[in-house]
This record gives C-alpha cells, structure tokens and sequence, in this order.
C-alpha cells in the first residue's frame, strides 16, 4: 500500500513539473466565453452580462431535472430534461439571431440604394451615413441615429463606424463597412457603381435563399417530427400509473439514454447535411 502512495505521489509530481514547462496564457487570451459575447450581440442583447447566459442554462438544467424527476421518478429522465433545458437558452438565443438577420436582409438593399442615392447627390460619405438615421429602413434608424450623434461629438468616421459595427452585429455591415472604410481612406471615383453592385447582389441572395428554405422547410419538419414522436408517446404513456416503472431499473435506463441519443444525433447529422452556408462576418 505504501509503494502505491509513493507511486502515485511520484506521479503527480512529475506531472506539475511536465505542467510547469508550458507557459498558460494571460486570462483575456483564453477562449473561455469567447463565443457567448459575439452570440449576444447578434441577438441584440449587447449589454447583456456574458456570466448570465451559463447561469441561465445551469438554473433552468436544476430546474428542469428536480421537476421532471419529482413527477416521473425516473433519474435518467431527469438527466435527459437537464440536458435539453441546458441547451434551450443557447437555442434561443441562436433563433433569436437568425430572425434578426433575415430582418436585417430585407432591409440592408434599402439601406444600401438610399446611401448610393446620398453620394450620387454630392453628399460625403460621412453625411451620408448619417443620413440613414432619416432616410434608411425603419428598423436600422435607431443604430444609425446613434452613429451620426457619435460622430457629430468625436468626428471619428473610422471609430464610430467600429462602434455602429459591434452594435450591428451583421455580416451584411461588416462587407458594407469594409467598404466605407477603404473608400474613405485611400478615395475613388466608384463608390456609386460598387454600391449598386453590392444592392444587386443582396437582393438576388436573399430570393435565391429564401426559395432553398421554402423547398428545406418540410424536410426540417418532418425530421422534427421524427424525432419528437417518440418521446411524445412515452410522455403519453407516462400518464398511465405504472407505466414509468419498466425504466426505473437499469435496463431502462440504458433504453432511455440510447434512445436520446440516436434522437439527438440523428436530428442533428439531418440538420448539418441540409444547414444552407451562413454568411460569415468579417474584420471581427
């Protein structure tokens, strides 16, 4: 017994000196949360906390698990509803993030026409920029209104534009800003065409798009569906007394996990496979 602790304590020794040797990056270089803050500003919830969205999916885990455990006195049921209702505030906010970019897409021709329009008028890019908080989409009014207050107390075009792009969020922008950006810094002559260019090409992506998700839809319907008719079954079933207890042993369980998990991934290779490709942002 004594040679097995001086074994393991040997071990772990040789372990923190192995661990010791690779230098750990600075605390704002880990990728820890990375992903929750750009997930929160493109559902606009910018000032939202990135600790609340992990706290969120822990308490509705509890929540979930005490609840479904309590009623159906299954653990492995339990275990199943924590998991799905982790998951569900990232699936929120994710859907939330997808209806708000297929907003943005119907407007950002709009948008795009209207700032050609300002500078074949003479106007400078600043001012028309600016401009859009009047003349734009309704619903891209009250981010450029900010950008114009910005830049009429700093008049940093390059900084303002960073900001109006954080807020944003939108892939859209980011290609949009990009150029601004380059026109404003090196000047040319085709601003007007490149614009009009870009206009034409938003419009004939968005019909193109939205004719693949019309034929995708009842796909992604049925495989919904598919999924979920099991589990509809057993809920189903659960209102039985005594139906719940074929599962209380541990052959149940392992029924039960298997079946999530074929449910799950299955749903989720179906998903990949047919997933359009996303537009990506740029410059972020």
């Amino acid at each position: 017994m004594n040679g097995i602790a001086t074994g393991a304590l040997l071990g772990v020794g040789v372990f923190c000196l192995w661990w010791s040797c690779w230098e750990r990056p600075a605390p704002a270089d880990r990728p820890r949360r990375r992903w929750i803050r750009p997930l929160l500003d493109a559902a606009g919830l910018g000032d939202v906390p990135t600790a609340v969205l992990p706290v969120g999916c822990v308490l509705a885990a509890v929540v979930a698990a005490v609840v479904v455990t309590a009623v159906t006195g299954v653990v492995v049921l339990g275990a199943g509803a924590a998991v799905a209702a982790a998951t569900a505030p990232v699936s929120l906010l994710r859907h939330r993030v997808a209806r708000r970019q297929a907003e943005s897409a119907a407007q950002w021709p709009d948008a795009v026409d209207a700032l050609a329009a300002a500078v074949r008028a003479g106007a400078s890019l600043p001012e028309a920029v600016c401009g859009l908080a009047t003349r734009g989409p309704q619903q891209l009014r009250p981010a450029f209104a900010r950008f114009a207050a910005g830049h009429r107390a700093s008049g940093a075009f390059d900084a303002e534009l960073q900001h109006l792009r954080a807020e944003l969020a939108d892939p859209v922008f980011d290609r949009l800003a990009a150029t601004l950006r380059m026109t404003r810094q090196v000047g040319g002559s085709d601003l007007g065409a490149t614009l009009r260019t870009l206009s034409g090409y938003l419009r004939e992506d968005r019909r193109t798009r939205g004719e693949l998700l019309a034929r995708q839809s009842w796909t992604v319907s049925a495989a919904r569906l598919a999924v979920a008719a099991p589990w509809v079954v057993l809920g189903l079933l659960a209102t039985r007394p005594g139906t719940l207890d074929a599962y209380g042993d541990a052959t149940g369980a392992v029924v039960l996990a298997v079946g999530a998990v074929v449910s799950v991934g299955s749903y989720r290779v179906m998903v990949r496979l047919g997933r359009l490709p996303e537009p990506r942002r740029v410059l972020s």
